[in-house]
């Protein structure tokens, strides 16, 4: 992994920067911040490395934050691919990045798709017991 001085990893700055300017409602330049994260660490480590996913969701979470839904959408979706794919379909990562798509169908008006993903996650929950 390559990291700079700080021992960072070059995409961490980036994230953290879109993280700050999403809290402070600087919604537009947050999404372009986190384009670059994502960049960055997809160009380092691959489009389908599990690190790619937390530079997904923050991204897909900014779009949502918009109510800019159908970008969100194939955001979630890639992070639940690449998560299932590293993880297995039944890791606690999984059933969260679920239930974050299940939100996202709640507010774009597909409650089947929502509950059947809510399903889905109480049953991964429900074996972590």
């Amino acid at each position: 992994m390559t990291r700079d001085v700080t021992g960072e990893t070059k995409w961490e700055s980036p994230m953290q920067e879109a993280e700050d300017l999403r809290r402070a409602g600087k919604y537009d330049r947050a999404i372009v911040v986190a384009k670059k994260a994502l960049d960055l660490v997809e160009k380092t480590l691959g489009r389908d490395h599990p690190d790619v996913v937390k530079s997904l969701d923050n991204l897909a979470l900014l779009y949502k934050t918009q109510g800019q839904y159908t970008q969100a959408v194939p955001l979630y979706v890639r992070s639940l691919v690449i998560l299932v794919k590293a993880l297995g379909p039944d890791h606690p990562h999984v059933c969260a990045s679920l239930e974050n798509m299940a939100e996202l169908y709640r507010a774009t008006n597909r409650p089947k798709e929502a509950d059947a993903l809510d399903r889905r996650a109480a049953k991964i929950r429900a074996k972590k017991r």
